[in-house]
């Protein structure tokens, strides 16, 4: 008797250790640093990402991520154990972005200025007078007035010195664009108010253009 209710003691006391190993695996954490997925991503980011937006894209939670952010704004700015890059890390309009050094605005407008002269295509022609007769405008509101996607055409834009960031929305962060005194010395004009009225070439007057309608 003594035995068997040992026995059955000791399979009673077994039994809830059994039950509470795991029955699935868990996802597996990522292998690269959390600096390394930041910088891929602040990359290819045309506007300022938001924290929440950055802590989702590298799956990592909300507080080690605005801490690597510190970590890589001081090692940009040389606080690290490396030089002062050329390039910074910004948060602008609640939103994060990498941004080349104020100090250097001179030589990449020189760069830029010193590459082959290109047509613009019809569709950075057409991006570039929504902005012009828009601004300030946003990325978002140029794509709906176009009804297409123009983040590849505003770079472009940008890159060639007629465009640039007037300010960033302080709720969305979203950045309004507008001309450069690039544009205006290649369309031979002072001021904005140089531009041709835009009315006779819409076919609903002036209105439709707020309409989003542009010809």
């Amino acid at each position: 008797m003594t035995d068997d209710t040992q026995t059955g003691s000791e399979t009673e006391l077994t039994e809830p250790t059994e039950l509470t190993e795991p029955t699935s695996e868990r996802p597996a954490e990522p292998t690269t640093p959390l600096v390394e997925r930041l910088e891929a991503i602040l990359l290819i980011v045309d506007e300022p990402i938001g924290l929440m937006a950055l802590a989702a894209a590298v799956g990592s939670p909300v507080p080690a991520v605005r801490q690597s952010l510190e970590t890589l704004v001081d090692d940009y700015d040389g606080r690290g154990s490396g030089p002062r890059r050329g390039f910074e890390l910004r948060e602008v309009g609640g939103g994060w972005r990498l941004y080349v050094r104020e100090d250097h605005d001179a030589l990449v407008a020189d760069f830029i200025g010193g590459q082959a002269p290109a047509r613009l295509s019809q569709a950075a022609l057409e991006t570039l007078a929504v902005i012009a007769y828009k601004q300030p405008v946003t990325r978002s509101q140029v794509a709906s007035i176009r009804a297409v996607n123009v983040d590849s055409v505003v770079r472009t834009l940008l890159a060639r010195g007629l465009i640039t960031e007037l300010f960033a929305d302080s709720e969305t962060g979203a950045i309004n664009y507008g001309t450069s005194d690039a544009l205006l010395q290649h369309l031979g004009i002072n001021s904005l108010d140089e531009l041709p009225p835009i009315s006779p070439l819409l076919d609903d007057g002036a209105d439709g253009f707020d309409e989003g309608v542009i010809r």
